[in-house]
């Protein structure tokens, strides 16, 4: 194999835009960088050097160096490789499980934690569909939908981000979700008429799980506290809760309980003002017939 041809098979930093580490965020840094030693110190255990290490596994000479050093994120394939070609007894690949958290913006990541320890969850959205309910084409053509655009990667990575936190769906025992979604989003063919069928064919899913209340709220209704921007409130088993409102406290978390009675008082008032759970499946129902 001649140099030429084998410097386009190895990886470089080109071919894996969307793998760096977020500075900011010091538990991926640490996780990451941990990561790296691992590999470093393995590597020059086996008495392989980068250049040599990184034909093995198909990267080039330089990202090795730069995921040994923790500066960059190693894909699930590269510490598979790397894990057998060190002769690492699955350690390396093992560690992917918390390497694959690092991908998600730091911020997802918070919000899926106070999400997956939540006995409640109530969300109202005015926009798009919530977070917790798109399916994977309905979230992949949102987030690339985006200007300046997010490269295919990227898209990738926070398309991944958002559907695992979707996982509070598998949870035992289940948390109570209440969902109030407007309807100009659910008539947006978001992805086409097939990925929008899906989407609406998603929601009479979910909306039919025990544990989990849809509501819509009709173009025609009245006004209501809602109109400046979405609610999201959580409740944890020891009685404390979490708030946030695009339209209130500047958007950021609340705990106050004086706050939080004001937030869960805009969305009771948005949850009455809402079609009936049972006329707001008929409602999707409805759509999807207009198809």
């Amino acid at each position: 194999m001649s140099v030429d041809s084998e410097a386009v098979r190895l990886r470089s930093e080109a071919d894996e835009p969307g793998w760096e580490v977020d500075p900011d965020d010091e538990w991926g840094v640490a996780v990451i960088t941990t990561v790296g030693r691992q590999l470093k110190l393995r590597r020059e255990a086996a008495g392989l050097r980068a250049g040599d290490f990184g034909r093995a596994v198909g990267y080039s000479e330089d990202m090795v160096y730069k995921i040994e050093a923790g500066k960059r994120i190693p894909r699930q394939e590269f510490l598979t490789a790397a894990d057998e070609v060190l002769g690492a007894g699955g350690l390396l690949a093992a560690a992917w499980e918390d390497v694959k958290k690092v991908r998600y913006p730091k911020k997802v990541r918070e919000l899926a934690k106070l999400e997956g320890q939540a006995v409640e969850i109530g969300v109202y959205e005015c926009n798009i569909i919530a977070g917790l309910l798109q399916t994977p084409d309905h979230a992949r053509a949102v987030i690339g939908a985006a200007q300046p655009p997010y490269s295919p990667e990227d898209v990738e990575r926070m398309v991944g981000a958002r559907l695992s936190r979707q996982s509070v769906f598998d949870r035992d025992p289940a948390p109570s979700l209440h969902f109030v979604l407007e309807e100009a989003p659910l008539r947006r063919q978001v992805g086409g008429t097939m990925a929008w069928r899906q989407q609406l064919e998603h929601l009479l899913e979910v909306g039919r799980l025990r544990n989990v209340t849809l509501q819509v709220m009709p173009t025609n209704s009245e006004p209501h506290p809602g109109l400046d921007g979405r609610i999201e409130l959580l409740k944890f088993p020891d009685g404390t809760a979490v708030g946030r409102s695009d339209g209130a406290f500047n958007g950021r978390p609340i705990h106050e309980p004086k706050h939080l009675r004001i937030l869960e008082l805009r969305y009771g008032t948005i949850r009455a003002q809402a079609l009936s759970p049972r006329e707001s499946l008929a409602f999707i129902e409805h759509l999807l017939g207009e198809t």
